[in-house]
């Protein structure tokens, strides 16, 4: 039998960038099945239309936006065309990242830094200024981050120090935006979604990651929906500035 949902979010309104797969696709789902009215947003929009309709056959109230967050007119659109709709905002996960090379940090172009910069880290806080005004008292901001933030290496290493860069984005904006808005993150170990298809894709990189977890599996776009179903809830009233590892056990420390 089916667990059922608990509704913790009834009342709320949600936007989730990069949303209409994988991981952000999975986090905004579980937030309109508790309950939420949920903004799905990505760069095209046959995706955005086909989420909304997967979501509207769960009974989710979803309403869909194209956004390329380092677009700015897209990122005022999105905040202005939600506000019309709900009339506010109450949590909002920035999920949008990019990892356009694999080369070593000292090999990168100027160009693929600065990409990684700008989808990675500037363009959720080009948005929340955007978003700030409208947050409702006892709203929530999630940052999607990862566990490669606390060791980058290999062929993810300038993506993972992005990813660092939003542990402390996570602690600064959380004294910024207190006591009215908590401001949290949910650092994914690694999940199979089309993002890391280059875990998925081979069956000995999957294994060996698996051996590096405690709970010997890779985590599900499931797992990290119910932790940032938790953060986005009152359940966690009383926790801001936290970053919160998802990664069945993973080292993660700084």
């Amino acid at each position: 039998m089916e667990k059922k949902m608990p509704r913790r979010l009834e009342g709320k309104v949600a936007i989730v960038t990069a949303s209409t797969q994988g991981i952000g696709f999975g986090i905004i789902e579980r937030l309109g099945l508790e309950g939420a009215s949920v903004v799905v947003s990505s760069r095209k929009q046959e995706n955005v239309e086909e989420a909304v309709e997967k979501l509207k056959s769960k009974g989710i109230d979803a309403y869909g936006i194209v956004c390329h967050v380092s677009n700015a007119q897209h990122r005022r659109n999105l905040v202005e065309k939600t506000v019309q709709k709900y009339g506010k905002i109450d949590i909002v996960i920035c999920n949008a990242a990019a990892n356009p090379s694999t080369d070593p940090i000292l090999s990168s172009k100027e160009a693929v830094l600065d990409k990684l910069w700008e989808i990675n880290v500037k363009s959720s806080i080009l948005l929340l200024q955007d978003i700030a005004p409208h947050l409702e008292k006892g709203s929530s901001v999630i940052f999607i981050t990862s566990i490669a933030g606390f060791q980058p290496q290999g062929s993810m290493a300038m993506y993972g120090v992005t990813k660092t860069a939003l542990l402390g984005l996570t602690k600064a904006l959380a004294a910024e935006m207190s006591p009215d808005t908590r401001v949290n993150a949910v650092a994914p170990g690694f999940v199979p979604t089309h993002f890391a298809s280059f875990i998925t894709g081979n069956s000995q990189v999957r294994e060996s990651i698996e051996e590096k977890t405690l709970l010997n599996r890779l985590g599900t776009t499931g797992d990290m929906a119910a932790a940032a179903a938790f953060l986005a809830s009152d359940d966690s009233s009383y926790i801001t500035g936290e970053t919160l590892v998802v990664a069945g056990g993973m080292p993660s420390r700084l």
